[in-house]
């Protein structure tokens, strides 16, 4: 018998496309499934959205109107079939988030970044605090996510009636997944205005019309009643709007510019720890990043422009709102966020790698690569610090 020869297939795979990408999932679901258990009871929110599915197991009703009832669907559907125990919980969220991972890569792709600089954003994304401890937990965010990335992966392939959907899908997880057509109407007016208009309007129409068209489906599947569109809106808005700082003393809320000019945490649970917080070494370059993407947008970049729009429509507009409704707002608020500016950084590196490469300068290629290099170690060590993966490791940290 014919011996396999290794390193062929080595090389064969270690040459697929996809192999960086592979690799970076491979270990974000094995970090993900290493803590899955670690806590075996609700974590944070957990508390809310479990027993709210307890009760829609129990067909006595949803005990959330306030939110939209399809993210609550998937965190029923992972109980039903994995049980009521973490991996119940829990199982389904980290589904979804490696699902993000993919998509976020693609549409760094579909934005011609380099798939070096791709990577690199792709593997910030994957070992950031925030958006590992989102995608960890049974909350409702990390399924709106997923539809809202989804949404502008088919937008930047043209797809308009499909990303009005998942627009509307989103909206259906959280109310915030609407922040996509604003990221979107923005890219459009700055990358595409010699566009026919009807391609905007029909994206829009779509989302509106399977949004108003699906709602009270959902509800109907989580409670057995059917209930208009209008109440049910009318009623969500009403319900989350009744939380402002003038009513709540809560020391986990947070404004808005609080999330970028200071670095702001909270805790989820403390021993092991999970931190709601956006890693540092990421947070730290919010605005550079903003600043960068600007310049190269304006230069024609079209990576850096979409990513741009999206720092501006999931984040930016959370200041007006918070101003002028006085709505109780937390820092994971900014988990939408933080693939724009993981964007951002992406290209930065990207750039550096490309001096690094090509530079007949031997002392300036060393300089970039080693501050690639440096960089991502301290991402790394930022990551085992505030992610409870490491918790052993990090109990300085703990109040």
């Amino acid at each position: 018998m014919k011996r396999p020869d290794w390193r062929y297939i080595w090389h064969s795979v270690s040459t697929w496309q996809y192999f960086g990408l592979f690799v970076i999932v491979a270990l974000t679901i094995v970090l993900h499934f290493g803590i899955i258990r670690q806590v075996d009871t609700l974590i944070f929110d957990e508390q809310h959205y479990v027993a709210d599915a307890r009760n829609i197991l129990s067909e006595q009703g949803d005990l959330r109107p306030e939110h939209p009832p399809l993210s609550k669907v998937f965190i029923v559907a992972g109980m039903a079939i994995f049980g009521d125990n973490p991996i119940g919980w829990r199982m389904l969220s980290i589904v979804a988030a490696t699902m993000i991972l993919i998509v976020f890569y693609l549409i760094c792709r579909r934005l011609r970044m380099s798939d070096e600089a791709s990577l690199l954003a792709t593997f910030l994304l994957s070992l950031e605090n925030l958006t590992f401890i989102q995608g960890s937990i049974a909350m409702l965010d990390v399924f709106y996510l997923l539809f809202m990335l989804t949404a502008f992966l088919l937008y930047l392939n043209h797809r308009y009636l499909f990303s009005g959907i998942f627009i509307a899908l989103s909206s259906l997880g959280k109310l915030v997944g609407v922040l996509a057509i604003p990221v979107i109407g923005l890219h459009w007016l700055w990358s595409r205005r010699s566009w026919r208009i009807d391609r905007p309007l029909i994206l829009g129409l779509a989302s509106g019309v399977a949004f108003v068209g699906l709602l009270p489906v959902f509800i109907f599947a989580i409670t057995q009643k059917w209930q208009s569109p209008v109440d049910a809106i009318n009623s969500m808005l009403s319900l989350s709007g009744s939380l402002t700082f003038a009513n709540t003393t809560q020391d986990i809320i947070s404004r808005p510019w609080q999330w970028i000019l200071q670095p702001t945490y909270m805790w989820y649970w403390y021993d092991p720890h999970y931190m709601g917080a956006v890693s540092f070494s990421l947070w730290a370059l919010i605005i550079p990043s903003v600043i960068y993407m600007g310049i190269r947008g304006y230069k024609g970049n079209e990576a850096a422009r979409f990513g741009l729009c999206w720092f501006f429509g999931t984040y930016l507009l959370w200041i007006p709102m918070s101003i002028f409704t006085d709505r109780i707002s937390f820092v994971f608020y900014m988990y939408p966020t933080v693939g724009s500016i993981c964007i951002g950084v992406g290209l930065a590196l990207g750039q550096l790698m490309d001096i690094w490469r090509t530079s007949s300068s031997r002392l300036k290629s060393a300089w970039a690569f080693t501050g690639v290099m440096s960089y991502l170690f301290i991402h790394v060590i930022v990551f085992i610090i505030l992610a409870p993966v490491f918790s052993r490791w990090t109990w300085f940290i703990r109040p």
